[in-house]
């Protein structure tokens, strides 16, 4: 992740351990998707609810990437609304 925005010069990271609350929105994008991946496999197979999880978080793997990027971006729109001033 690039230091500054290209366009507009924004700082991303302004002080240390800036993103802790992105783990917090990353925790439950991740809780929402591997629920949603679990219940269309439990409902569509034959398959134990454990089994539906299991196969679900294996297939929630490869989103992980695109989630901490998702959930980084979030966190800094929202502390961006509370906090608009401050760089």
């Amino acid at each position: 992740m690039f230091a500054y925005c290209p366009e507009c010069g924004l700082r991303y990271e302004r002080e240390q351990g800036y993103f802790l609350g992105a783990m917090y929105i990353s925790y439950g994008l991740a809780l929402i998707t591997i629920a949603a991946l679990s219940a269309l496999l439990w409902a569509s197979s034959s398959w134990s609810i454990e089994r539906a999880i299991a196969i679900a978080s294996l297939l929630f793997l490869p989103l992980v990437p695109l989630l901490v990027t998702a959930s980084r971006v979030l966190w800094i729109h929202l502390d961006r609304r509370l906090d608009p001033g401050a760089d």
